[in-house]
């Protein structure tokens, strides 16, 4: 009888933002596929001690998915460890279609994204009440180039908070693209390696963002927070507000 396959979202790096069916997993888990060069080493702990192990970090699609259809065919349960969420930059769809044209039972387990951990290092919603209530989680174009209207220029143009991933080694070409729609003195921030405990923070405004990043000396594992959000103060959301009637409450004009 073939095992089953768990795409499951490791967090953004301090071991204990896993989920709790995250963790049950891997302690459950046969084998363990893993992206070596953003997990930290220290969430395979939770995994048993009789689990095979295998970093994805040099390894090819095809080659993943080898392993992962093998073990499960063996009747193995099987934890593809992802940084992160998986449904965020996660490939799952690449590997699910391989489980699926197998007959090979999978499930998908989310995790916290990198910009749900980086909001919190910088003690900052990203959605604020009469500022800014739209987030665009994006990358800009690299070797892998982005789908038509969705370069970085053109999503500037919503003026909205936009959490880039992928994009540290490429922050001069960032900056360029969204000085063609944000002001100059945009608020921006980098949080290296969000939940790590060398996690690092830098604040800055959009037209200095290469030079505060280049001094750093970040150019990898960044996520990249840019829009007023991040400097906003005195906005109430209505939702709390006495005067405000929703389902739950009446407003109480007194």
């Amino acid at each position: 009888m073939p095992g089953k396959v768990y795409f499951v979202g490791a967090g953004p790096g301090d071991p204990k933002l896993i989920t709790l069916r995250g963790k049950e997993l891997l302690e459950q888990a046969d084998v363990v596929v893993y992206a070596g060069s953003l997990v930290n080493p220290v969430v395979l702990e939770y995994a048993g001690k009789g689990a095979d192990k295998y970093d994805s970090a040099q390894l090819t699609l095809e080659q993943i998915a080898g392993i992962i259809t093998r073990a499960a065919r063996e009747g193995r349960r099987v934890v593809r460890l992802a940084s992160g969420d998986p449904s965020i930059y996660g490939a799952v769809e690449e590997m699910s279609d391989a489980l699926k044209a197998a007959g090979i039972d999978f499930e998908v387990v989310p995790g916290v994204s990198s910009f749900s951990a980086a909001a919190a290092a910088l003690q900052c919603e990203l959605t604020v009440p009469d500022l800014v209530q739209t987030v665009i989680l994006t990358r800009v174009e690299g070797r892998t180039k982005m789908p038509d209207r969705e370069q970085l220029e053109d999503l500037a143009k919503h003026g909205c908070t936009l959490a880039l991933f992928l994009s540290a080694a490429l922050a001069r070409r960032v900056q360029e693209k969204l000085l063609t729609a944000y002001p100059a003195e945009t608020p921006v921030a980098v949080v290296y390696k969000a939940s790590w405990p060398d996690q690092k923070i830098i604040r800055g405004e959009l037209k200095d963002l290469a030079d505060l990043m280049r001094k750093a000396k970040i150019a990898m594992t960044a996520m990249i927070i840019v829009g007023r959000c991040l400097t906003a103060r005195g906005h109430k959301s209505r939702l709390y507000d006495k005067t405000f009637s929703h389902a739950h409450r009446k407003a109480s004009i007194s």
